[in-house]
């Protein structure tokens, strides 16, 4: 009785057995390996490691106060000094921004153009043709006889005299009447005018505290005022259609803007650049916005 238990107790592990390494033969020749996963960083991820440096821009600091092109108006500017400060004739700076004369009226946040606007060129089309064309029949012409016309001598032609015309009274007022500049304070030159050179677009003349600064050539005084960074307290009067003349570095002004002004009155009191420096007048003339060399304008001394 025990070895038929035993005989069938092989009997049926057998099976078993087999079935077992049929299933670990097959496990072990299974190909591949574990699978691997790159997990990629986040964009939000990606940046908290650079937040901390790169701090975002506000929106403020990319609003511009002048560039090449265009202008923002702070408080305080005028249109005379807009142009100074760029080197451009006011009526220009006007007409390119529908500025009317003579009043100029400005506005703080107002963007005023620096640059003349381009002017897009439109093309006409010519317009087609459509009347019919007319044949033209040529009819045969009877021939006539040559008849030669009897040549005489033409008269002579009278030479009238030529008179000479007289200028119109218009021509005349249109005449401009020219400049004459004198000194705007007594003292030395002390530097002078350079073309090449942004600090020295005028003239420096040396002299003493409170010493009188008195307007070179007749005209209006468009500024007055310290807004101009680098003048200090200055004066622009404007002469005619081309000239401005500005008086800069001033302890006290004497006028105001809209003042008419003769040759020779005193416009300010004379200071200097900086506190306890030398005292000087920092005077230029511009022609038609531009700076030009003063000294040969000015009467010798």
């Amino acid at each position: 009785m025990r070895d038929n238990g035993s005989s069938t107790g092989i009997s049926l592990s057998l099976p078993v057995m087999m079935l077992c390494l049929l299933i670990g033969i097959s496990a072990c020749s299974t190909k591949g390996s574990a699978p691997v996963y790159n997990r990629a960083v986040s964009p939000s991820q990606q940046g908290v490691a650079t937040a901390s440096n790169n701090k975002p821009v506000s929106p403020s600091a990319h609003r511009y106060k002048s560039s090449r092109t265009y202008y923002l108006v702070q408080p305080g500017d005028t249109l005379y000094a807009i142009a100074w400060r760029h080197y451009l004739e006011h009526e220009h700076l006007a007409a390119w921004n529908g500025i009317k004369a003579p009043s100029y009226s400005i506005y703080p946040g107002q963007r005023l153009r620096l640059k003349p606007p381009e002017v897009r060129k439109k093309r006409q089309r010519q317009p087609l043709d459509t009347t019919p064309v007319k044949k033209v029949v040529k009819m045969p012409q009877p021939t006539t006889p040559v008849v030669r016309p009897v040549t005489k001598s033409p008269p002579k032609p009278t030479v009238a005299k030529s008179v000479p015309l007289k200028k119109s009274v218009a021509t005349n007022q249109k005449k401009r009447v020219k400049l004459a500049w004198r000194w705007p304070t007594k003292g030395r030159v002390v530097q002078t005018f350079s073309s090449s050179d942004q600090n020295r677009k005028g003239v420096r003349i040396g002299g003493e505290i409170g010493q009188p600064i008195k307007a070179a050539e007749a005209g209006r005084v468009v500024y007055a005022g310290g807004g101009l960074v680098g003048y200090g307290n200055l004066v622009i009067i404007k002469h005619d259609k081309n000239y401005l003349s500005a008086y800069g570095y001033n302890r006290k002004l004497l006028v105001k803007e809209g003042d008419n002004l003769a040759k020779g009155d005193i416009v300010a009191h004379m200071g200097s650049p900086h506190s306890g420096g030398q005292p000087v007048l920092h005077f230029e003339i511009r022609k038609q916005g531009k700076p030009i060399n003063p000294l040969p304008l000015l009467p010798r001394k």
